[in-house]
């Protein structure tokens, strides 16, 4: 079998991928907010990263993140092999938590990657992980959808499909990420089958695998191998895994689990202790830093005791709540700085580094929606976030995934891409000639620098209105939202399905055909 793909026309022949190369067309369409635009590859940032602690305070938290480690420790429950592992490589064991003496973690991240390669795939869309790459994926686990005929629903696999393909068509999503939405029309024990199909089926970027069972795992890691060979697989990370921390201070049995087949397999593990503080997590920052800190060591120096070399990143969800209701809260300061200063603790260990997204608390795409994300992506973008989760369609705190919400935040995240790269010091950005042309007291409109950038010199958003107050009258008086949901049904109705290999598609639904087979179906 051919791992899948078509190359683009200037890259070794072959047939066109879809986005790629289709000229004035796709310039036009871009253009007009009738159609994507040509994808767009991964970010390399030229912004210089924003920091929020001196060496005197990453150094404190540090020290205190190795007093948690040690004195406290982390409990790895009901897993035998991994306390067992542990105490070979010189940790106490109590029960089922975990001493660590000092240094241990760190020692045994020094195998870890600082970058690393995430296969698509369609070559094409391979994804760096690391320094200064940013990688945006989409909302990640609602059990619920905002549809776009305004409806609050439970998901199901056609949505979950929906939402692979117009990640696929955004133009600056890198990958189609991973529960995208929970199919809750599947049984829980099959879902997986037809979440990871999909993904390979209706998109040709990067993404992610099942973590909810270990056996699930394995399945994404044998449906991967019908894609990309079996020999590729073991020598390269063709998925990441989200290993969440049962924070404080624990790591379960489903994660372990999971944790352990990807490590095993050199797929990527993406240790992430979620944290609402307050609940999860002291009240104050430099608390909340100290605690993620010591869950991460422990949860990613684990990963090389599994497989030494195989990829992890430092990954935090943090959140804060409110001190009257108990319900979590989105684009609130001290979250940002809990990013902001775990991003450094992960530069400092050589880890790359996932945060933040397009978070927000609001239950419908209106401002507080706009200004909770604004606030928690920009601080992802600054940070130097590497991998970004929940970089579109998040609503509800994450109970929903919005068709609407995902068109207006996939289109922040073009200008992401753009601010991403930076102030251009080139020859014709100086713009000399034109400031000669133009002089003093006229404009530029017409000058020959206009003329020859005007295309590409400001991003344009497929979605914002800048008309006259008469011509959004004239035009329905849409609100962002209308505007989002007409984008959607045009999208959904252009899809064109990336080429798979005829004979990798036949062997996959066989694959979920024969393991379907295999279990009685299961709701809980």
């Amino acid at each position: 079998m051919s791992l899948t793909t078509e190359q683009p026309e200037g890259e070794g022949g072959g047939r066109r991928v879809r986005g790629e190369g289709r000229g004035a067309a796709a310039r036009r369409a871009s253009r007009s907010g009738g159609g994507p635009g040509p994808s767009l590859p991964y970010i390399t940032r030229k912004i210089r990263e924003y920091e929020v602690l001196d060496e005197e305070g990453l150094q404190l938290i540090e020290r205190n993140a190795d007093t948690v480690l040690e004195e406290i420790g982390i409990e790895f429950r009901d897993d035998a092999e991994a306390l067992a592992l542990w105490k070979e490589a010189g940790c106490e064991i109590k029960g089922e938590r975990v001493h660590f003496p000092k240094g241990l973690c760190r020692e045994l991240l020094k195998t870890a990657p600082k970058t690393f390669t995430w296969h698509a795939r369609n070559p094409v869309r391979n994804a760096e992980i690391g320094g200064k790459a940013t990688v945006f994926a989409p909302v990640y686990g609602p059990p619920f959808v905002r549809d776009l005929e305004g409806n609050r629903r439970y998901a199901t696999i056609e949505d979950f499909r929906n939402f692979v393909k117009l990640a696929y068509m955004a133009p600056s999503m890198h990958s189609s990420g991973g529960t995208v939405c929970e199919p809750v029309d599947i049984p829980v024990n099959k879902r997986h089958l037809d979440m990871v199909y999909s993904h390979i089926k209706y998109s040709d970027k990067p993404f992610m695998g099942s973590v909810t069972a270990p056996e699930r795992a394995e399945d994404t890691i044998a449906m991967a191998k019908l894609v990309f060979g079996e020999d590729f697989v073991e020598k390269n990370t063709v998925t990441l895994n989200l290993i969440n921390a049962n924070s404080p201070m624990v790591f379960d049995e489903t994660m372990v689990g999971a944790l352990k087949v990807y490590a095993r397999h050199n797929q990527a593990s993406v240790v992430s202790p979620f944290i609402l503080s307050g609940a999860m997590s002291p009240v104050t920052v430099a608390g909340t830093l100290t605690q993620i800190l010591a869950e991460v060591l422990a949860g990613a120096a684990f990963t090389q005791l599994i497989r030494a070399g195989s990829p992890v990143l430092f990954g935090t969800f943090a959140a804060s709540i409110s001190m009257q209701s108990g319900a979590p809260t989105f684009g609130t300061p001290e979250p940002s700085l809990v990013s902001y200063g775990a991003a450094q603790l992960a530069r400092r260990l050589g880890l790359p580094f996932r945060t933040g997204g397009s978070l927000c608390g609001s239950k419908v795409p209106d401002a507080q929606a706009a200004h909770e994300s604004a606030n928690t992506l920009n601080m992802t973008l600054l940070a130097g976030t590497n991998f970004v989760l929940h970089a579109a369609g998040w609503l509800e705190g994450g109970l929903v995934s919005s068709y609407e919400k995902f068109m207006i935040d996939q289109d922040q995240l073009g200008m992401m891409q753009k601010m991403a790269e930076g102030v251009d010091l080139s020859v014709d950005a100086q713009a000399l000639d034109a400031i000669r042309e133009v002089g003093p007291g006229s404009h530029y409109l017409g000058c020959a620098h206009t003329q020859a950038n005007f295309q590409t010199a400001f991003y344009r958003s497929p979605l914002a209105d800048n008309n006259s107050f008469e011509q959004w009258e004239i035009e329905g008086s849409k609100r962002i939202e209308q505007r989002a949901n007409a984008l959607c049904r045009t999208w959904l109705e252009q899809y064109e399905a990336p080429y798979l290999d005829p004979s990798i598609d036949e062997a996959l639904l066989a694959y979920v055909a024969k393991r379907k087979e295999s279990m009685p179906d299961a709701f809980t």
